[in-house]
């Protein structure tokens, strides 16, 4: 991508009254969280990983669940920072023209960075917190890692015993209908839609581009590898997304 075509996305940024923004695994890259189907991914590596991810698998399976228990307690996230591209997101909402942040990632960088938390849309919600899969009482995730550090392996719900998961959305879950909902609201009121760190090979969240090309919004595309929707997007930038979001925002 030349110097030229990152001018003219910079100077789509600024002349755009309304930026909705959905993010990938690949944002968080720079703080130290692996994605999942770049070439360094999670489940490039190991594709029986994606195995964990299954609703099915782990309602099942007790193994499964101590896998991903002991995945999640050893995961980057409890450690990982925002980096520049989170922090030029909240710059951006400092302007007054972001719509929202549709995000596809469960670790909360954004809301860390200061990203308003009512302008943050979890599509595939949160790790932040766990919830039971029979009673659906939810509790901060801390509380659970606590009790895998002091040598649970698979911690049941403490309210009704039963099954506890992280309040993320597996292979196999539906997703909320209202942040769903919210999520086409965004991306229908905005005149730029920019996908960011995100493979688009995800439905419905990669649908958003779509749904915002129909209501003539830009799309503009910031990522590493190529997506399913670069052939119609506007505008699309390969450079590192924690360098080049800063300067499209500033």
């Amino acid at each position: 991508m030349s110097a030229n075509s990152a001018t003219e996305v910079a100077r789509r940024f600024g002349e755009a009254a309304s930026i909705t923004v959905l993010t990938g695994a690949g944002i968080s890259t720079d703080s130290g969280i692996p994605d999942f189907r770049g070439p360094q991914g999670v489940w490039t590596k190991n594709p029986a990983a994606q195995y964990l991810f299954t609703i099915d698998n782990y309602l099942a399976d007790p193994d499964v669940r101590r896998q991903a228990w002991a995945a999640r307690l050893a995961s980057p996230m409890w450690t990982a920072e925002p980096n520049a591209a989170h922090r030029a997101l909240v710059d951006l909402e400092r302007t007054g023209r972001l719509r929202a942040i549709i995000t596809q990632n469960t670790d909360g960088l954004h809301q860390a960075a200061g990203s308003d938390p009512a302008r943050v849309i979890e599509i595939h919600g949160t790790a932040r917190e766990a919830a039971c899969l029979d009673c659906g009482t939810r509790m901060p995730m801390t509380e659970v890692l606590a009790r895998l550090e002091a040598g649970e392996t698979d911690p049941p719900c403490p309210a009704c015993g039963g099954i506890l998961k992280a309040a993320t959305i597996s292979f196999g879950q539906q997703l909320d209908p209202d942040v769903l909902e919210a999520a086409a609201d965004a991306t229908g009121d905005a005149d730029l839609f920019v996908a960011i760190g995100t493979s688009l090979g995800v439905y419905p969240a990669a649908g958003l581009c779509d749904y915002a090309l129909a209501g003539g919004a830009s799309l503009v595309i910031v990522n590493a590898e190529p997506t399913p929707y670069d052939a119609v997007a506007d505008a699309v930038l390969r450079e590192p997304i924690g360098e080049i979001l800063p300067y499209l925002v500033g």
